[in-house]
């Protein structure tokens, strides 16, 4: 873990408790107090989170729009200052090389933020396309980013900044302050719950993380860590790069064919998502509940009367509904929900169910 590098609130992680692990080339914290009491603090009250170590690219100057249309394939033309589209960045053939947000920081000037796994490649690819006239920067370093996830997490934020926070509907951001910190304050997450994310600078970030916990300890928040975010979001059905999405992968496939406008113009990947279209999916992402005893994970074979049907991509044990879930891609004749299939753990078969994604879904107010 030597050559991981920290975020700006290490100290914190290591002095609440944070187990840390090396993760896409940073120190993160794992768990805090465990992470099945973590995950239920985010479903019950609030849970903060470091995530600091996504990456971001700027994108400005005269057709800066016309650059990241003809990168992504949603279309950014329906983009006001303000809003966030989750989109991607696709390869010729169709497949991902990340799953992204964009921000529209102004007509001229847009925001990608990426996974830390690929915020490397994913900046050189984009700075390698013609791009006359533009600035295209790697911001990460700018950057440190909060994320405040639950269903008191509004409550607990507007405790601490002047910025109205209900016009700020999901999707949307907003320039203020938080704790006096100058912040973009952006209802997005990564967990299915309600909340936002905090775009801070660096220097700042272990203000607003002691002023969130303080603001926070009446309503049940709790720092929480890398376990507790992927049972969440597993949970809510969102997918993982390097899981669910890779360079294997299309839109049509994982059931993100909702971020794909074929109609809006050419765009990286477009030749190749028509054709697909066409051909129709030889696969799904597909929902799975284990009824046996056993977690399915990565890897696991799906079998429908003893033939390989599929693979397991992410599974886990759920604290919401007290058993194993998961994801998995199966072949199409087989991905009804309902289906009856077995999964192969370590060598015994196990029954399982497939089920439609997501499984969690918070109750609107």
């Amino acid at each position: 873990m030597s050559d991981a590098r920290p975020t700006p609130l290490f100290d914190r992680h290591l002095a609440a408790g944070g187990r840390m692990v090396e993760f896409a080339g940073w120190q993160m914290p794992v768990q805090y107090r465990g992470v099945i009491e973590e995950h239920r603090a985010v479903r019950t009250a609030a849970g903060l989170f470091d995530v600091s170590h996504m990456g971001e690219i700027r994108i400005a100057g005269p057709g800066a729009e016309a650059f990241v249309q003809r990168l992504t394939p949603n279309d950014v033309s329906a983009l006001e200052p303000g809003r966030i589209q989750y989109s991607a960045l696709l390869a010729e053939d169709g497949t991902y090389h990340d799953d992204i947000l964009v921000y529209r920081m102004a007509a001229d000037e847009l925001m990608l933020v990426v996974n830390a796994s690929n915020a490397a490649k994913d900046f050189a690819w984009v700075a390698a396309q013609p791009h006359e006239g533009l600035a295209v920067e790697d911001v990460s370093d700018a950057y440190a980013l909060l994320a405040l996830q639950g269903p008191r997490a509004v409550e607990i934020l507007r405790g601490l900044t002047a910025t109205p926070l209900d016009p700020i509907r999901y999707y949307r951001f907003a320039h203020g302050e938080v704790a006096g910190v100058p912040a973009i304050l952006s209802r997005t997450g990564y967990t299915g719950e309600d909340g936002f994310e905090l775009y801070l600078a660096p220097d700042a970030a272990g203000l607003v993380w002691d002023a969130l916990l303080a603001a926070g300890a009446a309503h049940g928040l709790t720092p929480a860590g890398l376990g507790a975010r992927d049972t969440l979001r597993l949970e809510a059905g969102m997918p993982l790069y390097g899981h669910e999405l890779d360079r294997t992968t299309t839109p049509w496939e994982a059931g993100l064919d909702w971020v794909i406008k074929l109609d809006k113009g050419d765009f990286v990947g477009r030749e190749a998502l028509a054709a697909a279209r066409e051909r129709g999916s030889a696969r799904r992402l597909c929902g799975f509940e284990v009824e046996g005893r056993g977690i399915a994970r990565e890897g696991h074979e799906v079998r429908v009367a003893g033939a390989s049907v599929g693979r397991v991509t992410s599974g886990t044990f759920s604290p919401t509904f007290e058993r194993a879930l998961g994801m998995a891609y199966v072949a199409a004749e087989h991905a009804e929900p309902g289906t009856e299939v077995e999964i192969d753990v370590r060598g015994r078969s196990v029954a399982a169910r497939l089920r439609p994604l997501p499984f969690y879904k918070r109750a609107k107010k």
